[in-house]
């Protein structure tokens, strides 16, 4: 599993949105966070949202869903890496993916990661990405979501792709 480059694509369907659904359930943080099977399905399949599936060799390794609407355009909602494609670069590549699509319109990415999930974090930082605020107990009591945003610079006045 650790040679080739990623396909990154748009869901192709019902199995692939199943299988990311699947890749949130069982993983962290969103197992602590308790969002489970049935909220995770809703979520990658939202038509309002991008979702991309990476695959190496022809085998799903991770995923990405994006909103691009709303107060914080460029949102990255999710990124998962499968079991088995952890410590690649596979997440690292996946994000950068992202950026591109957002920047190509936005200025702005942004992402929250739960002030429990300190590797996250810490890769986020590395990628660039700075902390612009935390949310207190915002999913749930015991952890706190902290915004992150990197940027090309403010949005009033911009252009698209520049």
């Amino acid at each position: 599993m650790n040679g080739g480059r990623l396909q990154i694509a748009r869901l192709a369907g019902p199995e692939d949105a199943e299988w990311c659904a699947h890749l949130i359930a069982a993983s962290e943080p969103w197992r602590t966070l308790g969002r489970g099977f049935e909220a995770s399905l809703r979520a990658v399949s939202d038509p309002d949202r991008e979702t991309w599936l990476a695959r190496r060799e022809g085998r799903r390794v991770g995923f990405i869903t994006l909103n691009l609407k709303g107060a914080f355009v460029g949102y990255v909602q999710s990124i998962a890496v499968a079991d088995e494609a952890r410590g690649q670069g596979v997440g690292s590549e996946i994000l950068r993916f992202a950026e591109e699509r957002i920047f190509r319109e936005h200025a702005n990415v942004f992402l929250c990661v739960s002030s429990f999930n300190e590797g996250a974090r810490r890769l986020y930082e590395r990628l660039g990405y700075r902390v612009v605020g935390v949310l207190e107990a915002f999913l749930v009591d015991e952890h706190d979501e902290i915004l992150m945003r990197k940027t090309r610079g403010p949005i009033l006045g911009r252009t698209a792709g520049h």
